[in-house]
């Protein structure tokens, strides 16, 4: 018999938390006992459930934070290299690439950013969204 390892187990019970985090509470039945403990689970939580859409839109939205946090500090590395590059011509060219790469980084992240949330909002009036401005829609089954 195989035996399970650890990682594999923790992977298992992290899926099994996602599916439940994920599993509709209309499933219960309407009236009834169960339909007390989930009415009681939902007014006790004291915040609303997020829907698949909120989670990709924040989803979205931290990996442009991430990439955005990712170039400024590329840039101070760069800076930071060039500051302690002491008069090398070979260590300040590299220190000054890499001030060039985090720039063109940022710019060119900027520029995404406001394009998508101009199609998001003029072009495409809120009916398609990519999660910046706007909620995604996802449709569902229920």
């Amino acid at each position: 018999m195989k035996k399970i390892n650890a990682f594999s187990l923790k992977v298992f019970f992290f899926l099994l938390s996602i599916f439940s985090f994920f599993t509709p509470s209309v499933l219960a039945a309407d009236d009834g006992p169960a339909a007390d403990v989930v009415n009681k689970a939902t007014l006790d939580l004291g915040w609303k459930i997020p829907n698949i859409g909120v989670i990709i839109g924040f989803m979205i939205k931290f990996l442009f934070f991430f990439a955005g946090l990712a170039a400024l500090l590329y840039l101070l590395l760069g800076a930071f290299a060039w500051v302690t590059s002491s008069g090398d011509k070979e260590n300040l060219k590299k220190a000054q690439d890499k001030i060039q790469a985090a720039v063109l980084g940022l710019v060119i992240l900027v520029v995404v950013v406001v394009i998508l949330a101009t199609l998001e909002q003029l072009v495409l009036k809120n009916t398609f969204c990519v999660g910046l401005t706007c909620t995604i829609s996802v449709p569902s089954l229920l």
